[in-house]
């Protein structure tokens, strides 16, 4: 399978910030395009969790990220809550993929019954209709029922459920190490390459 070109990536207000970032970063690195999405909840959770402030405003946070990442012109495109003239709104020019990390239960739940309200809920409804992939990063603890049927409800469909659970086999020396477990496996899923972590059974 070849990488994609595009790549929508949403931040919503659930903990667990250090992966969408760490996840933007590696996007950027590895030349995919990406329309970039942010909750106001997000903005928050990021403080709180990086100490990172970001501007509330599309254009402000795109400008900030670009020279944050030294992006190429055009590479990194942020759009607001309800900007529906941005390409992701139409099933007419969808990114070829869409990660949602973190995802809230109330962002999942709202994908799972197709609401739509927000840019981030469309987005995520033109990828099902569309049938590209959809990656879903629920960050929660323990699950109730609710939250568990809205998973299998979107995994019938055809989302990919990734929750954020890095494991130990590859010997953690620190916090980065945990965080790019998982970023490693939200790469894979979108068949990007990366040296993120030594692979199970390679030397």
């Amino acid at each position: 399978m070849n990488p994609p070109r595009s790549v929508t990536l949403a931040l919503t207000g659930a903990s667990g910030m250090p992966y969408g970032i760490r996840l933007l970063e590696n996007l950027l690195a590895a030349n995919v395009a990406v329309y970039l999405l942010v909750s106001s909840a997000a903005r928050i959770v990021a403080r709180q969790e990086m100490d990172l402030s970001l501007p509330a405003r599309a254009q402000e946070l795109q400008s900030y990220l670009m020279q944050r990442y030294s992006t190429a012109p055009g590479q990194l495109q942020v759009f607001g809550r309800e900007d529906w003239f941005a390409p992701v709104a139409s099933g007419s020019n969808p990114a070829d993929a869409m990660v949602v990390c973190p995802c809230s239960m109330g962002s999942l739940a709202a994908i799972a019954q197709g609401l739509s309200d927000n840019l981030i809920e469309r987005a995520a409804d033109v990828c099902l209709k569309e049938q590209r992939k959809l990656i879903l990063v629920p960050r929660e603890t323990p699950y109730s029922a609710l939250h568990l049927e809205n998973m299998l409800k979107l995994a019938r469909i055809g989302a990919v459920i990734l929750p954020p659970n890095p494991a130990f086999y590859h010997h953690p020396k620190s916090t980065d190490d945990m965080i790019d477990f998982v970023v490693a496996r939200i790469l894979d899923q979108l068949f990007i390459p990366h040296h993120l972590m030594t692979r199970w059974g390679a030397q």
